[in-house]
């Protein structure tokens, strides 16, 4: 994995749930629930992604801070 971000979503039972977006390295393809039962070995369930998104490349600012809101946007 290149770099990755974690960022809220609205949840109807808990008001939000954790997503991540994450840009792959050349050539790795590990799939989505390997990277959400690697967050489950070294995190509380609470902090874990329920959904992780692979793109090309994360929105970010001109200052190159992670743009948040976009994420929550595109996937909430």
């Amino acid at each position: 994995m290149l770099e990755a971000g974690a960022f809220g979503v609205p949840h109807p039972e808990w008001g939000e749930a954790v997503e991540a977006a994450v840009v792959l390295r050349a050539g790795d393809a590990p799939a989505a629930a390997d990277l959400i039962a690697f967050c489950r070995r070294r995190l509380a369930g609470f902090k874990c992604p329920r959904r992780v998104d692979v793109l090309d490349e994360l929105p970010r600012t001109g200052a190159g801070k992670l743009r948040k809101a976009e994420l929550r946007r595109r996937f909430g």
